[in-house]
C-alpha cells in the first residue's frame, strides 16, 4: 500500500535515467563536449549540476563556468556524439516494462526533454506505444524543472488534482519540481544521483524499479 495518503490516481514518470538507462551516456557525452569548448566538471558536478536539467539551464551554467557567452545553436556541431551513443547504448531501465505491466492506474511522461530528443529515446527503447498521447514537454510550458509548471501542465491534461499524482523521478531538479506542485514523489535511487540529494519530505526512495508498484499501492 502507499506509504501516506490516498491512492494515487495518476503516475507521473520522468524519461531519462526512470524509463530509458539514458542519463550515463549523457554524462559522458557532455562532459567530452563541455570541455572541448572549455568548460571542465568532475564526474560528481556533471550528475549534481546536469542530471535532469534542461536546455537552457545547461547551456547558462556551461556559460558560467566559461564566464562568457555561447553562441545560439552552439550545441548542434556535437549532436550527432550523442545519437551515435544513444543508437548503440541506450536501453530502459531494468524492470520498467513489468511495472508500467502492473499498473492499474493511468500513467504519463513528463520530461525536461524536447519531444523529439523524448521520441527518439522511447523509439529506441520500444516504449513509445506505451506513452503516445501522454507525453509532456518542459518546451510546453514557460519553466521547465525544478519549477513545477510540467508536473501541473501534466496533471490538468490528464484530469487529475495534483494532491492525487505520484511522480516517479531521479534527479534533484525532478524531485523538487514535484514537491512545489504538491504531488507525492518516488525517488529513484538505481540511477546517478546521491540517495541524500533525492531524500526529503513527501518523497519515498527505492532502489529497483520492480518495488515501485507495491509502494505506490496501484498494481494489478
Amino acid at each position: 500500500m502507499t506509504h501516506d495518503r490516498a491512492r494515487a490516481e495518476l503516475v507521473i514518470f520522468d524519461c531519462d535515467g526512470v524509463l530509458v538507462d539514458s542519463e550515463r551516456i549523457y554524462c559522458r557525452v557532455d562532459r567530452e563536449v563541455f570541455a572541448s569548448l572549455g568548460a571542465e566538471f568532475s564526474e560528481e558536478e556533471m550528475v549534481d549540476l546536469f542530471v535532469g536539467s534542461s536546455g537552457k539551464q545547461l547551456t547558462t551554467l556551461i556559460e558560467e563556468r566559461l564566464g562568457r557567452r555561447l553562441e545560439h545553436g552552439w550545441d548542434r556541431p556535437f549532436r550527432y556524439l550523442y545519437e551515435e551513443a544513444l543508437d548503440a547504448e541506450l536501453t530502459e531501465v531494468e524492470g520498467v516494462t513489468e511495472v508500467l505491466d502492473a499498473l492499474d492506474v493511468p500513467f504519463c511522461l513528463a520530461s525536461n526533454g524536447s519531444h523529439r530528443s523524448i521520441r527518439r529515446n522511447l523509439t529506441r527503447t520500444g516504449l513509445l506505444p506505451r506513452f503516445e498521447g501522454r507525453v509532456f514537454s518542459a518546451h510546453d510550458v514557460a519553466h521547465g524543472k525544478p519549477a513545477p509548471d510540467l508536473f501541473l501542465h501534466a496533471a490538468r491534461s490528464m484530469g487529475v488534482a495534483p494532491e492525487r499524482c505520484a511522480v516517479v523521478e531521479d534527479s534533484a531538479y525532478g524531485v523538487q519540481a514535484a514537491r512545489a506542485a504538491g504531488m507525492r514523489v518516488f525517488g529513484f535511487t538505481g540511477g546517478l544521483t546521491r540517495a541524500d540529494r533525492l531524500a526529503g519530505p513527501g518523497t519515498r526512495l527505492f532502489t529497483h524499479m520492480r518495488e515501485l508498484p507495491e509502494l505506490l499501492g496501484v498494481g494489478a
